[in-house]
């Protein structure tokens, strides 16, 4: 917990040892945080600007495009619990006994603030490949147990760290919401996967992973990605008696965020199955079982995973993790609060899909696409679009419904690699979570902090990354060849 209100006269000004750009990124947040209203905002905004563009760019008249609009609104409802599902069984993983105890095992490994930090970034980074869910609350939950034991450790420096996952590769990952989207059926509406088909050039509109997330290239993007972050948080952490620690922040750090469970003393028989591992047990069997025969009946085990799969997976860790359904139960209840903004703004996003693609708008913005666009310089236009679009659209899965329809006719029409087309996508979303803290919110609650104080550290590693990420969407493109 805070103590009332020790750094009051501090809060409208960057420490003294801030660096330019950290004093930028603080001026800049200090600025949002005023002025920019809340993500879901955007979507109405959003919702509106292509109710007006709908009608002004295309032959389609009022009613006709509100007509699209509410026929599109629900046709993402099963993406949107996938989407959901994601979060709370990252959630689940992370704060599960045996990954508490890996916590406090690596925790141990750092004895300077630039060691301590660096150790969180890469962790984060690594483990947002598999889940960003998960790495979203580990890592979280690794900087607060390393601030317990690293003296001096820069407390700002540390939740950022903790958040470079989401701020680099995710999106790259088994996770990643474009290429689990492209490699899922039903996840996009039929409108979407006929562009993609071509007229069966792409085979129902599906791109695997092993055409996205498992290129030689998007897994040398990540490794460039890692390794970079990594050592600029090395490099701009301050050392210790220079940085701000927790107890300088006049946060309390307390007991750990992983404690043992609460023995139930003479349980009642229901309770008894409620803490008994007998059920858990068999359902990892179960679910074990169809895992095997479904990779088993796949002609190729990468085209078969998907987002259903990838959440199956990870739930039924959770269950083996866990051990009881009680703890099961209790872990699923504290993600839960962190979704309530993809179940609210997913619908507004699926119905402003159904406008771009009832309408054709998607073929006039495809027509913008191509004419400032070449096959070399596409993926690098379409990463910055990315980045830019999803400052104020911060969701990865519900902005690439927006954008497929346009993007990937544009990537048919300039004959470019629509896989790269989807991981240049991602390369791109990634940045925008470094200077739009929608998705930092779920974890700035557990260190006790705003974004304004970790904001100055993320917009450095912004910084670096953008030209990084636009040489690495180009060079790594050419040495791929249309359609896939």
């Amino acid at each position: 917990m805070r103590r009332p209100d020790p750094r009051s006269v501090k809060n409208t000004n960057p420490p003294a040892e801030a660096g330019i750009l950290a004093r930028i990124a603080l001026a800049l947040t200090d600025w949002t945080e005023r002025w920019v209203p809340d993500a879901f905002v955007f979507a109405l905004l959003a919702t509106v600007i292509v109710i007006v563009a709908g009608v002004a760019f295309t032959p389609s008249r009022l009613p006709q495009v509100i007509d699209s609009w509410g026929k599109g609104f629900w046709e993402l409802i099963p993406f949107t619990l996938q989407m959901a599902l994601i979060i709370i069984t990252g959630h689940v993983l992370a704060t599960s006994q045996p990954v508490g105890r890996v916590i406090r095992r690596v925790a141990a490994w750092p004895t300077t603030p630039r060691n301590a930090v660096a150790l969180v970034a890469f962790f984060a980074m690594a483990s947002s490949w598999f889940n960003w869910g998960f790495s979203l609350i580990f890592s979280a939950v690794l900087a607060k147990e390393i601030a317990r034991r690293v003296e001096g450790v820069d407390y700002r420096a540390l939740a950022a760290a903790s958040f470079l996952g989401l701020g680099s590769v995710w999106a790259q990952g088994l996770s990643g919401s474009a290429a689990l989207q492209m490699a899922t059926l039903g996840a996009l509406q039929p409108q979407i996967r006929e562009i993609v088909a071509h007229n069966g050039m792409v085979p129902g509109g599906i791109i695997p992973f092993r055409h996205t997330i498992f290129l030689w290239q998007s897994l040398a993007s990540v490794v460039v990605e890692i390794a970079l972050v990594t050592a600029v948080m090395w490099l701009v952490t301050p050392p210790a008696g220079c940085g701000k620690t927790a107890r300088d922040l006049g946060i309390v750090l307390g007991k750990s965020e992983i404690e043992p469970p609460v023995a139930v003393v003479k349980p009642t028989p229901g309770q008894w199955l409620e803490h008994s591992p007998i059920l858990n047990w068999l359902i990892v069997l179960i679910g074990g079982t169809y895992l095997v025969r479904y990779f088993m009946q796949a002609g190729e085990p990468l085209n078969a995973i998907n987002l259903n799969i990838v959440n199956l997976t990870f739930l039924l860790l959770g269950f083996l993790l866990h051990k009881t359904p009680a703890r099961l139960m209790h872990a699923v209840q504290g993600a839960t609060p962190a979704v309530w903004g993809v179940i609210l703004q997913f619908p507004f996003y699926a119905g402003i899909a159904g406008i771009i693609t009832s309408t054709h708008l998607n073929q006039r913005i495809a027509d913008a696409f191509v004419g400032v666009s070449s096959a070399q310089t596409f993926p690098a236009i379409v990463a910055t679009y990315s980045a830019v679009l999803g400052v104020f659209v911060p969701s990865g899965g519900s902005k690439w419904v927006v954008e497929a329809p346009y993007v990937m006719a544009a990537a048919h029409e300039l004959k470019v690699h629509l896989g790269w087309v989807v991981e240049a996508y991602d390369l791109g979303e990634a940045l925008a979570n470094l200077v739009q803290p929608f998705w930092m919110l779920p974890i700035l609650g557990l260190f006790h902090l705003r974004a304004r104080d970790v904001m100055g550290y993320t917009f450095v590693v912004f910084l670096v990354l953008v030209p990084v990420v636009l040489l690495l969407a180009t060079i790594l493109g050419a040495t791929l060849s249309y359609p896939l």
